[in-house]
C-alpha cells in the first residue's frame, strides 16, 4: 500500500519541523510526504523543502485554511501522487515512531473494507488530548465490533485530522473536505460523510502526540473563532448528509450544551455571543461554497481539487 503523508502547514515552523522529524522516525517509512503551505509568512515552505523527510511542498497563495489545506492536499496526493492511503495531519502532530506501522497492521488485519483508520491523540503528558476525542459508533452491531477488535480496533463515527488514515479508492467516490469550512469541524463532516455508510476504526495502539499550547478542548477559549464552531457545526448536522435525521438531533443536542457551556464559563460572553450570532446567521442562511470556487486561483492545485470533485459519485 503506498501511503502519503500529507501535512497542512501555516507560520508553525518549529513544530512543523517537529512533525516532519516524527514522520522521517517511522518504523513502517512513509512512501511520500507532502507538506501543503498555506502561505506561511515565517519560513515554512523553504524549511519543508530542505527536510529530507519531505518529497514535494506546495504553496498556496493564501491561507485557507486547515479544511482549504486538506482540500487541496488530498486532491493532489491522489492525482500526482499516486496515493493507495493519505495520511492525514497537522503542523503541531508528531506522530510515535510506530503510529503508521500500527495504522497498517490494524488495516490489514480488518476482515473487510475500511474507509479510514485514526490515531489515539494524546497531548505532551499522555493524557487523551479532549480535543481530538473520536466519536465511537452509536448502536454498532455485533459483527462491526467483533471486526473491529479483530484489528485491535474500535469502531468510530467520526476521525481527527490529527493522524488519520484514509483509503485512496474511497476518497476518490467522495467530495473532498468543505474548504469553505476554513477552520474546525471540516475533519468531523469529511470523516462522518465517508463512515455514513463505511467502515471506520479508532487503532488505540497507533499514538499521536498533539502539541497545543494547553490542554484543552476548542472550546476552552475560543475568542472570535466561536463564528466558525456554530456556523461549521450547523452546516455539518442539517446541511450535509454525514449524519442521518436522527444522528443529527442527537449530536447537535451535545453541542449545543456544549455552546451553552462556553459561553456561560468565559470571561468574553459578549464577544462569544457576538461570534455565535454571525454563526448562527450563516450557518442558517448559508451553504458551504464549492471546492472549485473557494481554492479558484491556485493555479494546478485547483484544477486537481476540480477534478477530483468532479469524479465523486458519492455527496
Amino acid at each position: 500500500m503506498r501511503i502519503v503523508a500529507v501535512v497542512v502547514a501555516y507560520n508553525r515552523r518549529e513544530l512543523m519541523i517537529g512533525t516532519l522529524d516524527a514522520l522521517a522516525a517511522q518504523t513502517r517509512p512513509v512512501d511520500a510526504v507532502l507538506v501543503v503551505d498555506n502561505a506561511s509568512t515565517d519560513g515554512s515552505a523553504e524549511e519543508a523543502a530542505a527536510h529530507p523527510a519531505v518529497t514535494e511542498v506546495v504553496t498556496l497563495t493564501r491561507n485557507t485554511g486547515g479544511a482549504g489545506g486538506f482540500s487541496a492536499g488530498m486532491a493532489h496526493a491522489l492525482m500526482a501522487l499516486s496515493a493507495e492511503a493519505i495520511w492525514l495531519m497537522d503542523d503541531d502532530t508528531a506522530p510515535t515512531p510506530n503510529a503508521l506501522e500500527e495504522l497498517e497492521k490494524a488495516w490489514r488485519a480488518y476482515p473487510g473494507k475500511l474507509a479510514l483508520a485514526s490515531s489515539r491523540v494524546v497531548w505532551t503528558d499522555g493524557r487523551d488530548h479532549p480535543m481530538n476525542t473520536q466519536r465511537q459508533r452509536l448502536g454498532a452491531s455485533r459483527s462491526r465490533r467483533r471486526r473491529a477488535h479483530r484489528a485491535g480496533g474500535v469502531p468510530i463515527r467520526t476521525g481527527s485530522f490529527v493522524s488519520l488514515l484514509v483509503d485512496a479508492h474511497t476518497a476518490w467516490r467522495y467530495r473532498l473536505p468543505l474548504a469553505d469550512y476554513f477552520i474546525w469541524s471540516d475533519d468531523l463532516e469529511y470523516s462522518a460523510r465517508l463512515l455514513r455508510h463505511g467502515h471506520g476504526i479508532l487503532v488505540p495502539s497507533s499514538v499521536t502526540v498533539h502539541h497545543t499550547k494547553a490542554f484543552a478542548a476548542a472550546l476552552r477559549s475560543p475568542g472570535d473563532r466561536f463564528y466558525y464552531e456554530v456556523r461549521n457545526k450547523l452546516w455539518t448536522f442539517f446541511k450535509s448528509p454525514a449524519f442521518g435525521p436522527a444522528e443529527a438531533v442527537i449530536y447537535f443536542g451535545y453541542t449545543l450544551a456544549g455552546w451553552v457551556g462556553a459561553i456561560a464559563r468565559s470571561s468574553e460572553r459578549k464577544r462569544l455571543l457576538r461570534a455565535a450570532r454571525r454563526g448562527l446567521r450563516d450557518g442558517l442562511r448559508r451553504r458551504p461554497r464549492p471546492n472549485a470556487e473557494v481554492l479558484a486561483g491556485q493555479g494546478r492545485l485547483s484544477a486537481e481539487v476540480a477534478a477530483v470533485d468532479a469524479r465523486a459519485v458519492g455527496p
